[in-house]
């Protein structure tokens, strides 16, 4: 009987060792799962960290160039409201020099050739391509007068 007894003991501690075995392999695949898993953690968290970091940057660059532009469009629209001043001024006093030019031909009695000079500068400004008709004989004392 003794035989029959350590018999039946063999059997049963070669599955206890390897039950401990496979619980020892699988407390290490455990154990090596746990510390990738904390390393690919840790670089998500660092690739979080560098997204949250990129988009801040660009936030602020994209703030830095939007204040640019709307301070150049202010100062051009400053600028061209000051150039439309200047052409306003410009054509008033060409206006008022064209004026006094007119007068004073016609206080000298040359307002006939005034109107032919002014329809000719007319006709060029318009772009026609009509040929600039000579001015009427200017007259003096009812006289022609040749050029």
């Amino acid at each position: 009987m003794a035989s029959s007894d350590s018999t039946p003991s063999a059997t049963i501690s070669a599955p206890l060792s390897l039950k401990k075995e496979n619980i020892t392999q699988a407390g290490s695949k455990i154990a090596e799962l746990n510390e990738s898993r904390a390393e690919l953690l840790s670089r998500i968290q660092g690739l979080k960290q560098d997204l949250q970091n990129w988009r801040s940057k660009l936030d602020t660059q994209v703030k830095v160039y939007r204040d640019e532009l709307t301070d150049l469009k202010k100062t051009l629209n400053v600028e061209v409201e000051q150039l439309r001043t200047e052409f306003q001024e410009l054509r008033s006093t060409l206006h008022q020099q064209h004026e006094d030019v007119t007068a004073s031909l016609r206080n000298l009695g040359l307002q006939d050739v005034s109107k032919g000079v002014k329809d000719a500068e007319e006709a060029k400004f318009e772009g026609k391509d009509e040929e600039v008709q000579t001015p009427p004989p200017m007259k003096e004392n009812g006289k022609e007068v040749e050029n």
